[in-house]
């Protein structure tokens, strides 16, 4: 079908609709006179929406006041009712209730207030001594906490949160809940259930309440995750709990959302008319009396049909024909005083309800002919319609053939044919409407990363698995090669470590890759906190840990995989962390195969600068030990928290694998590491994983450790940390077997003129016990 065929069938559908249309308006013309509709007289406007009384303030800073409260005297009910706006401090300026410290954040005229309140805390030294900490107490007079709107929370894993409440001034209650759990590794985000966190309701009639957090053990058993103790009120839904909120300052001095309930007066609706108070009776106009649940007194409230605020006679007719909701009519809407009524239009009868029978008319002659055209052009429409989809389905099955073959598809699949009969799973090919569905056509709001290599969504299968897919920008025919070694590469890996290839999708203009979703992010977001707003300071046994994951996955890569593979850029961006903060090593689009007669392959240099293995760079011969170099770095990164490259820093200081081992030359080693891993019991062991850095960053590569041996004496220290009776000398024989596969050289130190063994250096360490946290 030629170009221009496919503008006129547009224009040809068009001129059908637009025939359709004159003949079914000449039929009703035909059938009945012009339909026409008197307009109702305009109703007069609304009292203005009243919710102030005149010459009163009506707002302050961004929070309305409406009657019965107000800013100054003659604009509120009674004291109770007062609202103290300070613009002195507090720009825009703040409300306050009465003349207190509690900020108001909304008030409802349906008799709600919203105010925030700090939260009770109570910290603990690592000594389990307590630092001085505070209640929360909140007076309230004659308003009431809400018991249907609010709950009681204490967060901690060694706490009981406290809340004591009285009614009218007279003792009420004592409440609470207990948090409890010894690991971090228990407390799920989002839950609050007990395990770091739990709530519970809070009674009805409280006119004040105090709420305190303590500690069982003084938090001695978990101060290294958990050192304070939470409690609060807070309106629910309002607070969502996660668990880095245990070792975070983020609850302290924190402000919570809290809802009370007011009400007027202190006697009931049939009181008040009983004693015929009808100057004390707040409820003017279209407004009828409610008595209140929670505390004492009655609310006003706008009869059925109408709105605005009951306490200044301003309850006006709502217009239910201008609001679709409120609409019930089929054909004609009549505005009435508080309600409407339906009727048909002249020449229709019946109810004028949607769900009556609604209006009908009687059948005329020319009905039938208009339906019978009208049935000839919808199925003439619908032909050509089919007739055109069909071709666009055509046309858009050839455009994904030529996308296959051209990003590689024939290639892929002589590559995975050979390897069928392997023990691996093979990779699923996807197709584009699968990937499109998974991510809302790729949304702007699925994107969690871009790069040089182009974007990762966030995508959900048809199974309901979380999957990652990387949409590469644009390629020309010498990255396909690029594009299928990565399918093939990770295709053959099959480690704990490695972020798993699901599929591919070679129908787009782009190629695309499915992995498997890591959740938190890459190790160099982690450690250089580009997505958070606390403060890094996570322990060094997780970094050793990460450290060790990922020196594990390169000696598999090197070692024990089928064929060895050369992973060519290794950096800090290419390490995932999943929610349990294991590594996932990632992005093998530069990778390469090594045969097993060779030791090295002459490659274009491709890589990372800061990570680039210098060696490389100069000949061009790419070997296993340029993986060892970028991982020196990447180790480098772990120990000092800074970035490979820092443009922004003196030049000595620019490139950290230099500034690091110009520090180790100078016996300066302590003002490169991060001060928040530096502790009296584990220097020895920073001065060793130091070492091995320096190690791994020689300038020739044959100078340099295998992955295996750097990975070998990780794990070593590793179990060490895992283990604190290595330190017990009656045991140095299970010792040395614990880390008998790690020879002399490899952990011994270099320079300094200590001739000690990295083994002593090893056993003299003062061991942490921690989780491997897994």
């Amino acid at each position: 079908m030629t170009m221009s065929k496919q503008k006129v069938l547009p224009q040809l559908v068009i001129l059908i609709i637009i025939i359709i249309e004159v003949l079914l308006a000449a039929a009703t013309s035909a059938q009945t006179p012009q339909l026409t509709t008197s307009p109702l007289p305009s109703p007069p406007p609304p009292p203005g929406q009243i919710e102030v009384k005149p010459g009163c303030q009506d707002k302050c800073g961004n929070v309305s006041i409406p009657y019965p409260f107000g800013t100054k005297e003659g604009c509120y009910l009674n004291e109770d009712f007062l609202i103290t706006c300070n613009s002195t401090h507090h720009d825009p300026p703040k409300p306050f209730l009465r003349k207190s410290n509690m900020i108001v954040t909304n008030i409802s005229v349906d008799g709600k207030l919203y105010i925030t309140q700090y939260t009770a805390v109570q910290c603990y030294e690592k000594s389990g001594r307590p630092i001085p900490g505070f209640t929360n107490s909140v007076t309230l007079s004659k308003f009431f906490i809400s018991n249907t709107d609010n709950v009681f929370v204490a967060v901690g894993c060694d706490t009981h949160g406290y809340i004591t409440g009285d009614k009218n001034g007279n003792y009420g209650y004592t409440g609470g809940c207990t948090t409890v759990c010894g690991s971090k590794d228990y407390v799920a985000n989002g839950s609050c259930t007990g395990i770091g966190c739990c709530q519970t309701p809070i009674a009805q009639g409280m006119t004040s309440f105090e709420v305190s957090a303590t500690s069982f053990k003084n938090h001695s058993s978990v101060y290294s995750f958990n050192p304070c103790s939470f409690s609060f009120v807070v309106q629910g839904g309002k607070f969502n709990f996660f668990s880095n909120m245990l070792w975070s300052d983020y609850l302290i001095n924190t402000q919570l959302p809290v809802v009370l309930d007011w009400s007027v007066g202190n006697e009931t609706c049939a009181n008040v008319f009983e004693k015929k108070q009808v100057p004390n009776y707040t409820c003017q106009g279209n407004a009828t009396c409610h008595d209140v649940e929670n505390g004492s007194g009655y609310r006003c409230k706008c009869n059925e049909g109408y709105q605005g605020n009951p306490y200044l006679n301003d309850c006006y007719d709502i217009d239910e024909c201008e609001v679709p909701e409120l609409n019930t009519c089929k054909q004609k809407c009549i505005n009435t005083e508080g309600n409407h009524t339906c009727s048909c239009h002249k020449g229709y009868h019946g109810d004028g309800r949607k769900d009556g029978q609604g209006c009908t008319r009687d059948p005329n002659f020319v009905i039938p002919i208009v339906v019978g055209i009208g049935v000839g052009v919808v199925s003439l429409l619908m032909c050509i319609s089919w007739l055109y989809l069909g071709y666009k389905r055509w046309k858009l099955m050839k455009l994904k053939e030529k996308f296959f073959k051209r990003n590689g598809g024939i290639m892929l699949q002589q590559q995975l044919s050979e390897r069928r009969g392997s023990s691996h799973e093979t990779v699923k090919i996807f197709t584009t409407r699968e990937l499109e569905k998974a991510t809302k056509n790729y949304h702007e709001t699925r994107i969690i990363g871009k790069g040089g290599f182009g974007t990762v969504y966030k995508g959900i299968l048809a199974d309901g698995r979380v999957v990652a897919i990387k949409k590469s920008k644009m390629v020309d025919q010498n990255q396909i090669e690029q594009f299928i070694n990565e399918v093939v590469v990770l295709s053959q890996i099959n480690h704990r470590n490695v972020v798993k290839l699901l599929g591919c999708c070679l129908e787009n203009e782009v190629p695309l890759l499915v992995y498997e979703f890591v959740a938190h992010g890459t190790l160099f977001e982690y450690i250089h906190n580009t997505t958070k707003s606390s403060k890094f300071n996570a322990p060094w046994e997780i970094r050793l840990r990460i450290a060790a994951e990922t020196a594990g996955v390169l000696s598999y890569l090197h070692s024990a995989a089928s064929v060895p593979i050369i992973h060519r850029d290794i950096k800090s961006t290419n390490v995932l962390l999943d929610e349990n903060l294991t590594a996932k090593v990632s992005d093998f689009g530069a990778s390469r195969l090594v045969p097993m007669d060779k030791a090295q392959l002459s490659t274009m240099v491709q890589g990372t600068l800061g990570y680039l293995d210098p060696e490389y760079l100069q000949t061009s011969q790419l070997t296993e030990k340029s993986d060892v170099y970028s991982f020196g770095v990447l180790l480098v990164e772990l120990l000092a928290r800074k970035k490979a490259l820092s443009f922004d820093k003196p030049e000595e200081e620019r490139n950290l694998a230099m500034y690091f081992l110009s520090a180790l030359k100078d016996d300066r080693l302590l003002q490169v590491l991060d001060e928040c891993i530096v502790t009296e019991g584990n220097i020895e062991q920073l001065k060793e994983v130091s070492n091995l850095a320096k190690r791994c960053l020689r300038v020739k590569g044959e100078e340099r450790p295998t992955m295996k041996e750097v990975a070998m004496t990780l794990e070593g220290l590793r179990r060490m940390v895992m283990h604190p009776w290595v330190n017990d000398e009656s045991i140095s024989e299970e010792t040395e077997h614990l880390i008998g596969e790690i020879s002399m050289e490899t952990i011994s130190y270099e320079g300094g003129g200590d001739s000690s063994s990295g083994y002593h250096t090893m056993r003299n360490h003062v061991v942490l016990p921690v989780g491997d946290g897994r």
